[in-house]
């Protein structure tokens, strides 16, 4: 097990998970000290590269991985054995896969009452689409976020990556960890069965209420803001390739600043642009001619100006911005692990600090198969020839 003085350092969980949303959630609990043990066959992946891939190595460090062929009886019985010694299952398959395994919820904790099983799927374990197969952009587009992520009059653009990974991610930690806490309490486990639509879903609140109540459609609104009068207010192109900074202006005395960073221009004493209303009125004449100004200078620079006089304004970052950000470098945001296969690998951090159970990095992603001594030969008890044996059968495969 993992030092008792990380968080969870005395919880292991037995990882099913695959792609983004069940690897991030159990990524979360294995910076965190839980002991994850990740499941891989040969058998579905095909080859072992895809663990020495950064995808893979940036969804499952600090884990352990055996691998376990679960299309053979022998395989599913020695996963049972695995997870009587568990704390808890983490999963993000559609829910008739563990079901055909014997490996649900209403089976397992017959004989370990105790046990905690987060199921994570794209519709829920229940409904008529429960057996949908999902993935975040689609989930984003069934929630309504992606129809909303456009501008007005156009098709939708989507948000880019998958969102909805992210947020079931993080629902799934912690409603674990809520689970955990549960069990610390009662001694009983119990399933967790996580929509990642639901989750996506709920981020549509103020869209669904003002449906509700004031029977307004939520239409794409572009750049512009939702809630408070603002102009200019959106994204502006920079000097230099796909370079851009965001400005934000809400009140007189922050046009004023504005107005003068940017040399007082002639046009912006014309009446179109005297007050507040006028300016959201002309947005659109307004957002070009500012960004005249915006194209002749560094995005950086254009923030730095605008920040140095209290004016909401932030470079729009790429990976390359990031990783160089003295903000996120100062707090050692990004670290350095090895990797048997990789070398030095660099990884994005924890944004949470904690003071007396910090985050730590203790291993990179495991590579296929690595680590089946120690959990069949220490925690399941197997002898090196039970072990040599299982693998000729094709079971560690």
């Amino acid at each position: 097990m993992v030092n008792n003085q990380d968080a969870l350092g005395d919880i292991r969980i037995v990882d099913f998970t695959w792609v983004l949303a069940g690897p991030y959630a159990a990524r979360i609990l294995a910076d965190s000290g839980a002991e994850v043990i990740k499941i891989q066959s040969r058998v579905t992946m095909g080859a072992e590269s895809p663990n020495n891939e950064g995808y893979f190595i940036t969804w499952n460090r600090n884990k352990r991985g055996i691998t376990l062929n679960l299309s053979k009886p022998e395989g599913r019985d020695i996963a049972r054995r695995l997870i009587q010694v568990s704390d808890a299952v983490v999963e993000n398959f559609t829910p008739r896969v563990m079901r055909n395994w014997g490996l649900d919820y209403s089976t397992l904790s017959r004989t370990r009452p105790g046990l905690i099983m987060l199921s994570m799927s794209g519709m829920g374990q229940t409904g008529v689409q429960q057996n949908y197969s999902a993935f975040g952009p689609t989930i984003q587009a069934l929630s309504g976020i992606t129809q909303l992520t456009t501008f007005p009059h156009h098709p939708p653009l989507g948000i880019g990556y998958s969102y909805a990974d992210h947020i079931a991610g993080l629902a799934g930690a912690l409603s674990l960890l809520a689970a955990l806490e549960y069990r610390h309490r009662t001694g009983r486990g119990q399933h967790i069965d996580l929509s990642e639509l639901e989750a996506m879903s709920g981020l549509m609140g103020i869209e669904l209420l003002n449906l509700a109540v004031n029977h307004k459609i939520a239409t794409p609104v572009g750049n512009h803001p939702l809630y408070h009068q603002a102009a200019p207010y959106g994204i502006y192109r920079c000097k230099g390739e796909d370079k851009w900074c965001a400005i934000a202006i809400f009140t007189e005395e922050e046009w004023e600043v504005l107005c003068h960073v940017m040399g007082n221009p002639r046009w912006t004493a014309e009446a179109r642009f005297a007050d507040l209303r006028s300016r959201v009125n002309n947005r659109d004449k307004l957002d070009e001619l500012v960004e005249e100004w915006t194209t002749q200078h560094e995005a950086l620079e254009v923030m730095e100006r605008l920040q140095k006089y209290g004016i909401a304004a932030g470079v729009v970052q790429d990976a390359s911005d990031l990783a160089h950000d003295p903000q996120l470098g100062a707090r050692d945001f990004f670290t350095q692990m090895g990797h048997p296969a990789r070398g030095s690998v660099t990884v994005d951090g924890s944004p949470m600090k904690f003071s007396r159970t910090p985050i730590r990095f203790h291993h990179s992603a495991p590579l296929l198969g690595q680590d089946n001594n120690y959990v069949y030969g220490k925690l399941l008890g197997m002898s090196q020839e039970e072990i040599k044996r299982y693998t000729e059968m094709g079971i560690f495969y």
